[in-house]
């Protein structure tokens, strides 16, 4: 089987993190967030996988070389030279994508974080006998997105209501597709969007199903949701696969912690953390709903709480980081500052404090 994963852009709303590497390289608990489906997409039998891609191809594929031989898995890009919306790449990448075997594919958003419940959904799409799977989460909110609706028996998709103003249902599209190849001869080679063109037009036929997700789902594209999702995957590790979480009188609720990774005496450390690789996080520092990157250090009494801390930065001592503040990579906040929901650039020397929300050049 082969899956397209839709990598896109710039990843705008995760500046300043995106201002160092392309978006799904960005760490997500603790490994690039794209690792987490190409991994997925392995343990069910893909064996091919295509990065849908428009911005610094090279640097993708030069990071994900690694990974192809350890995980044994054949990954190419597709680049588009125009920006093709999310049904266009589909187009870009058909030589790809086809092979005599007529077996559907996969295709995947690359922000999306869940259980990839993949085995599933084969046998889902297998079930309906209909020409494209999708799958739909419940959502408190749905008037902020497309919703879905759907007959709940059959999974049989009716429409599409974008953002509605009353409701018709709580299902919206998680952006993760199986689709037989006849698909493709729907889709032209141009900007083109797969949720508001061709689905409608296979749902209008009547070949459109939608299988309700189990488990979590968040798209973490952009900060606070990135800190929502970090929360809700660490707590799918909690219920699937406790023993990668941190133990310990310092640990409080769900922390995932690298082997390499060293801290002090008399730390507090949770709920939902996620400290990278070679990070030094110093004695009496209190840590809480955070990420704290690769090679990071956090220098005595800090203390950090809904933020991200990007690669290779220093929290100086008794320094107070919080309220979504985000470092880019290579930042330095001084002793005793303090941090109310600060965006700073990479390559900075934070010497004052930062009072309310604002980005630091």
């Amino acid at each position: 089987m082969k899956a397209l994963i839709l990598v896109g852009g710039f990843g705008t709303r995760l500046r300043p993190l995106t201002l160092s590497v392309p978006k799904p390289l960005v760490d997500f608990g603790n490994k690039p967030m794209i690792l987490h489906q190409i991994e997925a997409l392995k343990a069910i039998g893909v064996t091919e996988v295509v990065l849908a891609i428009n911005y610094q191809p090279e640097v993708m594929l030069n990071f994900l070389k690694d990974f192809e031989a350890k995980l044994g898995i054949k990954i190419s890009c597709s680049q588009e030279t125009e920006p093709l919306g999310t049904a266009g790449p589909l187009a870009l990448a058909r030589d790809k994508l086809i092979d005599d075997s007529g077996e559907p594919f996969f295709v995947l958003n690359s922000d999306v974080i869940s259980e990839y419940p993949l085995n599933q959904m084969i046998a889902f799409h297998k079930s309906h006998g209909g020409e494209a799977s999708i799958m739909v989460t419940k959502v408190d909110e749905p008037s902020k997105y497309g919703v879905v609706v759907m007959e709940e028996s059959t999974g049989q998709v009716e429409k599409f209501v974008e953002k509605p103003k009353v409701f018709v249902g709580n299902k919206i599209n998680a952006g993760i597709y199986l689709l037989n190849p006849s698909v493709l001869d729907r889709i032209e080679l141009k900007p083109t969007s797969i949720e508001k063109e061709t689905f409608p037009k296979i749902a209008s036929e009547k070949l459109l199903y939608a299988m309700v997700l189990p488990g979590f789902w968040m798209d973490i594209g952009q900060p606070k949701d990135y800190i929502t999702g970090l929360r809700l995957y660490l707590d799918s590790l909690r219920r699937n696969d406790p023993s990668k979480l941190a133990t310990g009188l310092h640990i409080v609720g769900n922390v995932l912690v690298h082997e390499s990774a060293k801290i002090g005496e008399g730390c507090l450390i949770g709920p939902d953390v996620a400290i990278g690789p070679g990070c030094i996080v110093e004695s009496g520092v209190r840590l809480s709903r955070c990420t704290v990157m690769r090679g990071v250090r956090i220098k005595k009494h800090a203390c950090i709480s809904s933020s991200i801390i990007g690669w290779h930065s220093t929290v100086g001592q008794w320094a107070r980081v919080e309220n979504m503040t985000i470092l880019g990579e290579d930042v330095h906040v001084c002793d005793e500052v303090y941090s109310n929901g600060g965006v700073v650039l990479p390559h900075k020397e934070i010497k004052a404090s930062i009072l309310k929300p604002e980005i630091v050049m």
